[in-house]
């Protein structure tokens, strides 16, 4: 067996960083930007106004009467001269005139026919935004996961199209006679497939294009024949039949031409994990217990998967502090679900691989060192967060 981080370091090494395209700016959400852009303008591209009122040259003392000469509007700059004691009726996002310094808004300005009184002094600079306030010409933006502000930052840039990684294509085969889709009836020992779904989604959020491939019975000719349907992926998934029993067939496949790199590691839930390359493309088999699947994906599909899209790969680590005592910690690393309360992490009591009602219930993964001793309420512990549409 090996490490946690052997493994995840051999399936970061094992998945191809993905190449770059370009695509509409309009369909780059959830992309990732392949490469640096920079901006092509300054932004606002010129000194605007934030406010309705009046663009004045210099300043102005209480009571002093100001003649209105134009007016300014967003797309219609005013394009005379100002002087002092004069004034420019302008509007949010309009073009400042020169020399205007400052804008005296509405509200402290009373209209008397072609001009204006002052009811109050504005300072230099005041409701002016600087051109370039928000960006310059030529400043970057970084590669990263594109979400709704940088989108809009990009737009703003003046980028109609992005560069942007491809999507890793991951075919998912779930494995077993058993096995039955959701909504179908359930023959005697038939269960429901659920961890390919649950897979489906993760890596769907994550930014790959996942797919279902049909179940694949407990049959070595069938499967190989499913595998064959996925071989045009990035990264094939297994699920189910990684361990050591006599139907554990795709523990098997080194016989048909695998190259395998591990199996197993030392970690609870998710032991009989492995990975290698069969016929050429990368496949992961991750066991087949619901729990341990899906903690397999979040720690190791997801880091393989950011590393082919050239993010960073290693997860984020939380320090949090135990809402609960834990018991001591066996031989091998453990992934305790946990829930956050308060700001601590209640590690729940029943930790088996097959609850996926617990896992539903989870915020974090609790990482327990192998040996780790007993911990009490108040002790830090490291945690990973489980990716979800709930948190905020």
């Amino acid at each position: 067996m090996i490490s946690v981080q052997e493994a995840r370091d051999h399936l970061i090494a094992l998945m191809p960083t993905m190449p770059v395209e370009t695509v509409p700016i309009a369909k780059a959400s959830g992309r990732v930007l392949a490469a640096p852009i920079e901006a092509r303008h300054d932004q606002p591209p010129f000194a605007a106004s934030a406010m309705d009122g009046y663009a004045l040259a210099g300043p102005v003392e209480v009571g002093e009467r100001l003649t209105v000469i134009g007016e300014a509007a967003a797309g219609h700059p005013f394009d005379g001269r100002l002087a002092q004691g004069e004034a420019v009726r302008i509007f949010t996002g309009a073009p400042v005139p020169e020399p205007a310094d400052r804008v005296l808004i509405q509200e402290d300005a009373r209209g008397e026919g072609n001009g204006i009184e002052v009811l109050d002094a504005p300072r230099e600079g005041l409701h002016i935004r600087p051109a370039g306030g928000d960006f310059g010409r030529g400043d970057r933006m970084a590669p990263r996961r594109l979400g709704f502000a940088d989108l809009a930052l990009a737009a703003a840039m003046g980028h109609g199209d992005l560069p942007v990684r491809r999507r890793p294509r991951i075919s998912i085969l779930m494995t077993g006679d058993e096995l039955r889709h959701p909504g179908e009836t359930l023959p005697p020992g038939g269960i429901v497939a659920s961890n390919g779904y649950g897979l489906l989604a993760l890596l769907s959020n994550a930014g790959a294009l996942p797919r279902l491939l049909p179940i694949a019975p407990d049959d070595p000719k069938l499967l190989i024949a499913a595998l064959e349907t996925g071989l045009d992926a990035d990264l094939m998934v297994t699920i189910g039949g990684a361990s050591v029993g006599a139907h554990d067939l795709v523990a098997g496949l080194g016989r048909d031409g695998m190259d395998l790199v591990f199996h197993k590691v030392r970690m609870r839930p998710g032991k009989p994990l492995l990975a290698g390359r069969w016929r050429g493309t990368p496949l992961i088999g991750l066991p087949g217990n619901p729990v341990s699947a899906l903690v397999c994906g979040v720690i190791f599909l997801l880091p393989a998967l950011r590393a082919s899209l050239g993010l960073p790969a290693e997860p984020t680590m939380l320090d949090l502090r135990l809402a609960t005592p834990v018991r001591e910690n066996g031989p091998r690393e453990h992934y305790m679900r946990g829930r956050l309360v308060s700001g601590a992490v209640e590690v729940f009591d029943r930790q088996d691989s097959s609850l996926l009602s617990v896992l539903a219930d989870a915020d974090v993964l609790v990482i327990r060192p192998p040996n780790d001793p007993a911990r009490s309420i108040g002790d830090v512990v490291a945690a990973i967060a489980l990716p979800s549409v709930n948190r905020f």
